[in-house]
């Protein structure tokens, strides 16, 4: 009787641990389906795992904190917001961010969240996206908390169906359903037109970023965060066109995000109207049909230099 007494505790603690296990995961992940499609979608609540991180470097001191942060807050999410990613396995599997320096800033901006806002936001913004250009994967969208850097992009697509939030202080609902709705279109593309063979000439990464924009804005009219309005000024494009052919991301990023002698956000909103250009042209086309076009077909059937 003992023994059985003992086999019925042990019995009850198993069940516990694994509730508690299920619960956790309940709680981490959000998860739904397009209502139509049946597409599949979840919203990845990592930065529910920053208090073990910051639990856990109070008592161990002698952890370098960077491995503490992989064990306790990369490890569990790793499958969905990282495996098979096709751009975190070209960049060395580098993640997209890294052991907080100031954890009260992190926990003012975890403050912040409101995860029933975000789960609507991000749920709304994705289905939306959806209705364009649906998806075979799941499509897999990560928050973490991340002190505001400008240097730094607010969100990432780590290849198909995995996108990274580094949610600041500065987010609302309409920035971040717009933003959901770019990277999304980058997720999309990725999934259908990625080539690991192929290297990306500075004008294909131009393109790749003006169709997000384009799409962000179709999706959301007006609520853009890049300014379609933007004027085209010949100055700048003369310094960017002998650059087009080179294969090198580095130097296309530098032109995306602007700087030295190139307005700030220059190649979103230079890669937004060399699409435009080309869809003033072809207005019929769809943004599935639109989307798999070379940043080649885009710039000469587009005429870009002509039109501005």
């Amino acid at each position: 009787m003992r023994l059985f007494g003992v086999l019925i505790v042990l019995l009850f603690c198993t069940v516990l641990i694994s509730f508690d296990q299920k619960s956790e995961e309940e709680t981490l992940i959000y998860s739904y389906n397009h209502p139509e499609t049946n597409q599949e979608f979840n919203i990845v609540h990592v930065y529910k795992l920053y208090d073990n991180y910051e639990k856990r470097i109070e008592k161990d001191s002698t952890t370098p904190k960077e491995r503490i942060f992989e064990e306790e807050v990369i490890e569990p999410v790793v499958e969905a917001c990282y495996q098979d990613a096709e751009y975190f396995e070209r960049s060395g599997k580098t993640y997209s961010v890294e052991p907080p320096e100031d954890m009260e800033l992190v926990n003012a901006i975890i403050n912040t969240i409101d995860e029933e806002k975000i789960n609507n936001a991000i749920k709304e913004a994705l289905i939306e996206s959806a209705n364009y250009i649906p998806s075979n994967k799941a499509t897999n969208v990560c928050i973490y908390p991340t002190p505001y850097d400008p240097d730094l992009p607010q969100m990432v697509t780590e290849g198909t169906g995995k996108i990274s939030v580094l949610y600041t202080l500065f987010f609302d609902e309409e920035f971040l359903k717009v933003g959901i709705a770019h990277e999304y279109h980058h997720s999309v593309w990725t999934e259908k037109y990625f080539n690991r063979e192929n290297s990306d000439t500075v004008l294909d990464i131009l393109v790749l970023e003006g169709k997000a924009v384009m799409f962000e804005n179709i999706v959301y009219p007006g609520n853009s965060y890049e300014d379609p309005s933007y004027p085209f000024l010949t100055e700048y494009w003369e310094l960017v066109k002998p650059e087009l052919n080179f294969y090198d991301a580095y130097r296309a990023y530098e032109i995306i995000y602007g700087g030295d002698d190139l307005p700030e956000d220059y190649g979103y909103n230079a890669g937004y109207h060399l699409v435009k250009a080309y869809l003033d042209s072809y207005t019929s086309l769809t943004p599935e049909e639109w989307t798999e076009l070379s940043g080649e077909e885009i710039y000469e059937d587009g005429k870009y230099i002509e039109i501005y």
